[in-house]
């Protein structure tokens, strides 16, 4: 398992690397794709998801341009990927039960593998380990965030 740190409830894997602005996280693979996600922090102001609707597969996007639309009953908004890259694969099991996210935002609830054009590049603007915890610190606290609020069943 994954070491993990809380930021006033809210769960940040310490080996992922995070767009702290957006909530999102990403993480390299061994095949050389990138898989994206949305933090615990996202889909805690979010709320419970209704419905998520991915970008179909094939798709290149810019950093920053949504991979992802997410609905709950508070909120709609896009997920925006923190690297550019054409999209090679969606999680389909979101696209059924978009409550995965709620409960397993960075196992089961990733939203979609991408393969990137410039890594290295965008990694450079990305936070991981210590680094993303104390940004998250930051973030909460200068945005007065409420503290994580996870569901039955919840997994880091």
């Amino acid at each position: 398992m994954a070491e993990t740190q809380e930021v006033r409830g809210c769960v940040i894997r310490l080996d992922l690397y995070y767009s702290v602005n957006d909530h999102t996280w990403a993480q390299v693979n061994d095949d050389g794709t990138v898989t994206v996600g949305m933090t615990d922090i996202a889909q805690n102001l979010a709320g419970p998801l209704l419905h998520t609707k991915c970008k179909k597969v094939g798709l290149t996007r810019k950093k920053g341009k949504p991979i992802a639309t997410v609905e709950s009953g508070k909120w709609v908004g896009p997920v925006k990927t923190p690297i550019s890259g054409e999209i090679v694969e969606v999680n389909d099991a979101v696209a059924q039960d978009a409550k995965i996210i709620n409960r397993s935002p960075y196992r089961e609830g990733w939203i979609a593998r991408i393969k990137p054009e410039d890594l290295e590049g965008d990694m450079a603007d990305m936070v991981t380990g210590e680094a993303a915890v104390e940004a998250y610190r930051k973030k909460i606290e200068d945005d007065n965030l409420p503290a994580c609020d996870h569901v039955e069943g919840f997994e880091a």
